[in-house]
């Protein structure tokens, strides 16, 4: 017969503790604020540059007292302090820019998307900071793909910005949407562009496919989101993206390759086979470009890109050092960028490739605090993906897949900074303003202060893994 004592064993049974409703609604904030700067130009083809710029600089401060109010533990000697150079560069510059307007108005852009990267990284740890961008990107993959399933059902034909359907026909340039979902051709999203689309659609094979081998909940659903993710990818038909793919696998396998090493120095003969296998897909992929892109539906100049390239290059040669000024993008209301190069009857609004971009707008200086930001930036991603996490004696802990995010996602910006100049604002901007700023706050992923929290995730009390 059971006897109860009055001296139990354990503890009284209690019910599991709950989420407060105050970080859930934070956590819904980070995912708003991803999916904002993921969208990109949707919000200026939805709302047009006065509303979509409201919508930035409001978030921007909502989420400054967001973090005022939360005070999360950092190392502020940590910081991304080549970020903070670059941003401070380009502030600057307002004092000797050919476009002192542009410069102030897209600067703004910067400092509110550099804010909101650090922001993100500093209140969310890496399992939040990976399944908030999961659920971004999954709001701007189906929006993409049920808006292009609305214009062909209800428009029936292209649709302008602003949903303004066209009276007559016009350069498909202009289209925020082509209405090609159906007959095969290239479909744009809400972007309104296929090669903005493609690259987020692989950073969505990416991100799912880390959470899946991360086990997290509802991996039957994580398979048809990377299913729909690869067919806007391939429906985007980019061969930028394609070639990011490409690099992102290299690297994904030369990092997996890189964890099985047990022995001292056994990663040399891995970095010296992936040094030449680089150089020798450097020298393929620029001799023979010609039938590269060709078997890609590609002419060999990047669809007119180098012509770009020698336009901007030519302007930049007269300002080396400092530059002509900040202005990423470069606003077609402006006298100096009105007309300068004009693709399809419309105004080029950046030098489709990130180095050139920044050569311009802040000379030689500016280039090499964004090599430092990228230096530093795929140094530390690198180790933190490849080495074993450990902060005491043992040294049999398991690897995290979260790790290999900021290592693919830095390979797939630098690959499309050689042919757009994407990594320098919005997304691209804050992804690497935000990882970077996480790997050197969070080395370690479940552990650390920057992981710590009273806050729980997943009714669990965050703490450190022994």
């Amino acid at each position: 017969m059971a006897v109860l004592t009055k001296h139990p064993a354990g503890p009284v049974p209690a019910p599991p503790a709950r989420e407060r409703t105050g970080h859930l609604l934070l956590r819904a904030w980070c995912v708003f604020v991803l999916f904002q700067a993921l969208a990109g130009v949707a919000w200026v083809h939805a709302l047009g540059e006065t509303g979509a710029g409201f919508v930035a600089l409001v978030s921007g401060l909502v989420s400054a007292g967001v973090w005022a109010t939360v005070r999360p533990p950092m190392n502020w000697r940590r910081l991304p302090w080549f970020v903070l150079g670059y941003v401070a560069w380009a502030a600057a510059s307002v004092l000797w820019s050919a476009w002192p307007a542009t410069t102030g108005i897209t600067w703004l852009l910067l400092a509110v998307t550099t804010t909101q990267g650090l922001f993100v990284a500093a209140v969310l740890t890496w399992k939040e900071t990976v399944a908030a961008i999961a659920a971004a990107l999954k709001w701007v993959l189906s929006l993409s793909l049920l808006f292009e399933l609305g214009v062909s059902l209800f428009v029936g034909g292209p649709l302008l910005p602003g949903f303004v359907i066209p009276a007559e026909k016009m350069d498909p340039i202009v289209y925020w949407s082509r209405d090609n979902l159906f007959d095969g051709g290239r479909i744009q999203g809400i972007f309104g562009n296929a090669n903005l689309l493609a690259v987020v659609a692989l950073l969505a094979v990416i991100v799912f496919a880390i959470r899946y081998a991360a086990r997290a909940p509802r991996r039957v659903l994580l398979l048809g989101w990377i299913l729909l993710a690869v067919f806007l990818l391939v429906r985007a038909g980019s061969a930028t993206a394609y070639l990011s793919a490409l690099a992102a696998a290299v690297v994904l396998t030369t990092v997996l390759l890189m964890r099985t090493v047990r022995r001292p120095g056994g990663r040399t003969v891995y970095y010296l086979v992936y040094a030449a296998t680089a150089a020798i897909g450097g020298a393929a992929l620029w001799f023979g470009r010609d039938a590269i892109f060709g078997a890609l539906g590609r002419s060999s100049d990047l669809t007119g890109r180098e012509g770009i390239w020698q336009a901007v290059l030519e302007r930049a040669a007269q300002h080396p050092v400092i530059g002509w000024g900040f202005a990423t993008p470069w606003l077609p209301s402006d006298p100096m960028f009105d007309r300068w190069i004009v693709d399809h009857g419309e105004t080029v609004m950046q030098a489709h490739n990130m180095w050139i971009d920044v050569f311009l707008q802040l000379g030689i200086i500016g280039v090499l605090l964004m090599a430092g930001i990228y230096l530093a930036f795929i140094w530390r991603s690198w180790f933190f993906a490849i080495d074993r996490p450990r902060w005491d004696l043992r040294a049999d802990r398991p690897y995290s897949p979260l790790t290999l995010l900021p290592t693919l996602v830095g390979t797939v910006l630098l690959v499309q900074g050689l042919a757009e100049s994407g990594p320098l604002l919005l997304w691209g901007w804050m992804f690497v303003v935000m990882l970077g700023s996480k790997v050197t706050q969070a080395p370690l992923v479940g552990v650390g202060p920057a992981e710590q929290s009273a806050l729980i995730e997943r009714g669990d009390p965050v703490a450190a893994t022994p």
